[in-house]
């Protein structure tokens, strides 16, 4: 079972997150910012990735605290729940249309954390949500699952869109580089034999 619960209490946040690779796409997240419940649900649908998020975090000073950790926390999990990246496809990518907005992402789940993060929003703001705190979760994310991510809005004027479009396109291309080749499922998919 590909799966993993991460609990991750600091002064800041407590979290706990079930993630299960392997899944149908259903959701329960909770995180005090409706907005990135609404990312994150999009997120686990479109990577039929079964997830589970609650974060109490310290909200009355912003969200970028809880944003962050929270991409601690998922990187933390596709980690554990990958384990040795045996028979993963590894690569993947997409060009994905919401509206107006037109998002490249490519991704390598190579063992090693590096994130080219290149979208400019129009806002500063999404409701109360702080449009700069997506770069700050992927970075968190990056960091803590050991992958290099592009991301790169080829168009787009309206933030929310632009925004749904990145998470749609993570959740995919997630799900594309971490499902299994049948074909080499017990082989680790690098030269060297390990991912790092």
């Amino acid at each position: 079972m590909r799966t993993a619960e991460i609990i991750r209490k600091t002064a800041e946040t407590d979290i706990e997150l079930k993630l299960s690779l392997d899944g149908k796409g259903e959701s329960v997240i909770n995180t005090g910012c409706g907005f990135l419940d609404h990312m994150l649900t999009l997120f686990a649908k479109h990577g039929r990735f079964d997830l589970t998020v609650t974060c109490k975090g310290d909200t009355q000073v912003d969200y970028h605290h809880s944003a962050e950790d929270i991409g601690i926390a998922l990187g933390s999990a596709f980690s554990e729940a990958l384990f040795d990246m045996k028979g993963i496809k590894r690569y993947a990518d997409i060009i994905l249309p919401m509206d107006e907005a037109l998002i490249l992402e490519a991704i390598d789940v190579s063992g090693r954390s590096y994130l080219a993060f290149d979208a400019e929003m129009p806002t500063s703001k999404v409701g109360d949500f702080d449009t700069e705190l997506v770069e700050e979760f992927f970075l968190a994310f990056v960091r803590k699952a050991g992958v290099t991510l592009h991301i790169k809005m080829l168009s787009g004027k309206n933030s929310h869109h632009i925004i749904e479009g990145i998470f749609k396109a993570f959740g995919r291309i997630m799900n594309e580089a971490t499902a299994i080749d049948e074909k080499y499922k017990d082989e680790i998919p690098s030269t060297k034999g390990m991912l790092v």
